[in-house]
């Protein structure tokens, strides 16, 4: 006979575990469905040891500079890169435990293998095929395996996986996914990036920073495209400052292979091409959903461009299925998904109050040097809505924390409706600016207007001050520029 719960869980990566930990709370009986690795991509690929890597660019990077802070360091410095990528792995292994853990706490089931939806409220779980990059960590003791589980509510977690472009796919040792280019075998002396998001631009950070010559190739004019412009410019900037080669409005039209290097045939925007030759190639051009296998059309499950079509609470067309995450469409961020779970959980939990995603409101923040961050509305699609609006912009350059931390390459631009004083969007580049973005999304969320802020008091000497110069900037009441 089927065991049953009440609400099945399939992949445990940040929407799967929040979403299962949630509905535990909330006094759900509750399994989750693992074929891998438990915490997904975020915790044991992506959101967590690439902040590892990056933590470990940023300490090259000072010691580097010791000079410009009054430090004299004797001998040469030079990146270990075993000891680099070992601290990384053992983070992930790290989170990993974590999870599981977390699991033990709260009484969710996990149940190893590989899930397949055979009709409403009901999944297969077969024995996993699905080999990992690396294992990460044991199998969890006590864990379920193949089977028939039915539920009353089945959330579908399942996550994406890197885009291949066809001619140009990833071999693992000359051109890159993020799973190689987390955990190299040796530092490459030069290296070429194919596209420029988040991914891309954090990896072609990283690399730089540790002495390899890297080049970026992006089809759109701008880094990391989806940010405003003006930002997106002032990061190029730095990026080329530090030796970057980035080429905008290029394609990667070929790929030759050699013995340990690989040749590029670049297509530029005036129509000629350009040949790079690098030791090895990062694939960096996005992402597909996971939706391949798992019984979406036996059950008739709506999908869009690839990904699985939901309404603000996870729902989909069929009756007691959800999806969450990755593959619930973009944007494609580890933060979404933890929301899409609790909203998509307390619905099913029939909790009052819950209101659907709003995904204006969600930040975006990638992690090379300088840092960028950013919320809501860009200039030009807010002009582009028609919205009569205000601008403001203030430099780190002005700032008094950040001209102490020799971090004076910055900039904070907020954008208002000009009728309503309404917060639309909020952009920074510069240093730790992952961590201010957070106070423009409360705002907004709060529904704070200009006047709200520039009566906020914010603490001195601090670089959050360029937050509040911005939005008196807005208003022509800038007080340090």
């Amino acid at each position: 006979m089927a065991q049953s719960y009440d609400v099945i869980v399939i992949g445990s990566g940040p929407g799967g575990y929040i979403a299962a930990i949630r509905a535990s709370q909330l006094g759900l009986k509750v399994a989750v469905v693992e074929r891998e690795h438990l915490a997904g991509i975020c915790s044991n690929w992506g959101c967590i040891p690439t902040k590892a890597l990056l933590r470990s660019a940023d300490v090259m990077h000072t010691a580097t500079h010791a000079k410009d802070y009054g430090l004299t360091l004797e001998g040469t410095i030079k990146p270990d890169v075993k000891a680099i990528v070992d601290r990384s792995r053992g983070i992930a292994h790290r989170m990993n435990n974590g999870v599981g853990f977390l699991f033990k706490k709260n009484k969710v089931d996990i149940i190893w293998g590989e899930a397949k939806l055979t009709k409403p409220g009901e999944i297969v779980v077969s024995k996993t095929t699905k080999k990992p990059v690396e294992p990460i960590g044991p199998i969890p003791k006590n864990t379920l395996g193949e089977g028939t589980y039915t539920a009353k509510h089945i959330i579908i977690a399942t996550g994406a996986r890197p885009r291949a472009l066809p001619g140009i796919e990833p071999d693992g040792k000359l051109i890159w996914t993020y799973f190689e280019a987390m955990k190299p075998e040796e530092m490459p002396k030069s290296l070429l990036v194919m596209g420029s998001g988040a991914i891309g631009i954090e990896f072609a950070s990283f690399y730089r920073t540790m002495g390899v010559e890297v080049t970026v190739v992006e089809i759109m004019s701008q880094v990391m495209p989806v940010e405003d412009v003006e930002i997106s410019a002032l990061a190029k900037k730095q990026f080329e400052r530090q030796g970057m080669k980035i080429l905008l409005e290029a394609k990667v039209a070929k790929v030759v292979k050699g013995a340990n290097s690989v040749t590029a045939t670049i297509e530029l925007k005036d129509g000629k091409t350009q040949e790079i030759t690098a030791d090895r190639m990062i694939s960096a051009v996005g992402v597909q959903a996971n939706i391949e296998g798992i019984g979406l059309e036996a059950v008739g499950v709506k999908t869009d461009r690839g990904f699985i079509v939901i309404d603000g609470y996870g729902k989909t067309n069929v009756p007691g299925l959800y999806a969450i995450g990755d593959v619930a469409g973009p944007p494609l961020l580890a933060h979404k998904a933890e929301h899409e779970a609790v909203i998509c959980v307390e619905k099913i939990a029939g909790l009052p109050n819950v209101h659907p995603m709003d995904k204006l409101k969600i930040p975006g923040c990638t992690y090379c040097n300088p840092q960028v961050a950013s919320v809501g509305l860009t200039e030009a699609k807010a002009k582009a809505e028609g919205r009569d609006i205000r601008v403001g912009r203030f430099s780190f350059a002005a700032n008094g924390k950040a001209v102490a931390l020799g971090e004076d390459q910055g900039m904070v631009k907020t954008i208002f409706d000009k009728k309503t004083g309404e917060l639309l969007g909020a952009h920074m580049v510069g240093a730790e600016v992952t961590e201010l973005i957070q106070g423009f999304v409360v705002a907004m969320n709060l529904e704070t207007t200009e006047e709200d802020l520039m009566h906020t008091i914010f603490p001195h000497p601090t670089i959050s001050e360029t937050m509040k110069e911005s939005v008196l900037d807005a208003y022509g009441r800038a007080l340090n520029a």
